[in-house]
């Protein structure tokens, strides 16, 4: 994003957050507090919590460079007070307290280290309110999986829908970035169960299976596509430390699985350069190649470089999926297959063009 409209203290702040901080943060929405000026010192910042995101507005006042911002929580948080350490309450605020009380103004550091300390104690506070839930089914599942690092949780209420429990489940003890040779990802890519379960405050003697849902750091999806895995089936009476093992035995072999691909995919795209030369021409020929290949046969589209369509787009033929392939053949025989394919279907291609540049030019 761009930091214009900023004044140069709140835009160093601003970048070094949304550079450094370990999870994908962003500016929802800017706006000055001023009527008569039209700096921006104020914003609402979307942070990624139990797999989804809490929106937080940061309240600089440009009049006075030196005071520190205030931060107002959503609707659904009023009772979040992390500046107040009452007896019993969310856990120690010394450290948010000393944050605000030192704060410096031209350190670009300082904003960034105030929203993590907030981040960790509604991540306290959350758990708090989750673990105070009268419910036997949800107190059974915390305890069992208090010795799992990093689970956040979320309790959810509210006049118009039930009360519910979100959990946010890391799973695999892998470093996928540490796994693919010259990893282009900052954030460390990573993959998580979200568990969702109804709040159920009277005994029930066969309580449904939680909502299950596996996600991902949405880079990931270029390796490895979580929307592709088929999660095991939730059996009567079972628990959450009973249904992880099995479920992160399956990912860990299928991401280790696409990891090998990238090799496969490169020897692939290597044995297509004598053939189609070297670089490939890829405005003539487009290969997409998903992370399933090469269970998966390549999708083929022809691109013109001679002919346009009415808005000087380059004619393209449709994606073309229909030819002879077999994951089983060396690359060098489906690079062949593949050419020879081509050879005859751009044929085709060029009668295709020809007729639309026909009927574009009778309009």
């Amino acid at each position: 994003m761009t930091y214009d409209g900023f004044p140069p203290f709140i835009s160093a702040q601003l970048h070094y957050l949304i550079n450094h901080f370990a999870h994908p943060v962003r500016v929802e929405q800017a706006w000055s507090g001023s009527k008569y000026s039209n700096t921006l010192d104020r914003f609402t910042l979307l942070i990624p919590y139990c797999l989804d995101t809490i929106k937080w507005d940061v309240i600089y006042n440009a009049e006075f460079p030196h005071a520190p911002p205030d931060i107002i929580f959503g609707p659904e948080d009023e009772d979040f007070h992390p500046f107040y350490n009452e007896s019993g309450g969310e856990g120690d605020s010394r450290s948010i307290k000393n944050s605000l009380a030192t704060w410096n103004n031209k350190d670009p550091t300082r904003l960034l280290a105030l929203i993590w300390e907030l981040r960790d104690q509604y991540m306290s506070y959350q758990r708090k309110r989750v673990g105070e839930v009268d419910d036997d089914r949800l107190k059974f599942e915390i305890c069992t999986m208090l010795s799992r690092e990093g689970i956040e949780m979320h309790m959810s209420s509210g006049v118009e829908k039930p009360e519910e429990v979100k959990f946010a489940v890391p799973l695999m003890d892998m470093n996928i970035n540490k796994m693919v040779v010259g990893c282009p990802w900052r954030h460390p890519q990573k993959i998580s169960l979200q568990v969702i379960y109804p709040v159920n405050r009277k005994y029930v003697s066969a309580p449904s299976a939680p909502h299950l849902k596996l996600m991902s750091t949405p880079a990931l999806k270029s390796l490895f596509s979580v929307d592709d895995v088929k999660l095991p089936p939730w059996l009567d009476g079972m628990c959450m430390a009973e249904y992880l093992p099995h479920l992160e035995e399956t990912l860990e072999r299928q991401v280790s699985e696409a990891v090998s691909l990238i090799e496969v995919r490169r020897r692939f795209i290597e044995a297509l350069a004598p053939l189609f030369g070297r670089p490939i021409e890829t405005d003539s020929v487009l290969f997409f190649l998903s992370t399933q290949f090469p269970k998966q046969q390549p999708s083929l589209m022809l691109q013109s470089s001679m002919y346009f369509n009415s808005q000087g787009m380059p004619i393209k033929s449709p994606l073309l999926t229909d030819y002879p392939w077999s994951p089983r053949w060396e690359h060098s025989q489906m690079a062949e297959r593949t050419f020879e394919f081509l050879v005859d279907e751009s044929v085709n291609f060029k009668k295709y063009c020809n007729e639309a540049q026909l009927q574009q030019n009778q309009h």
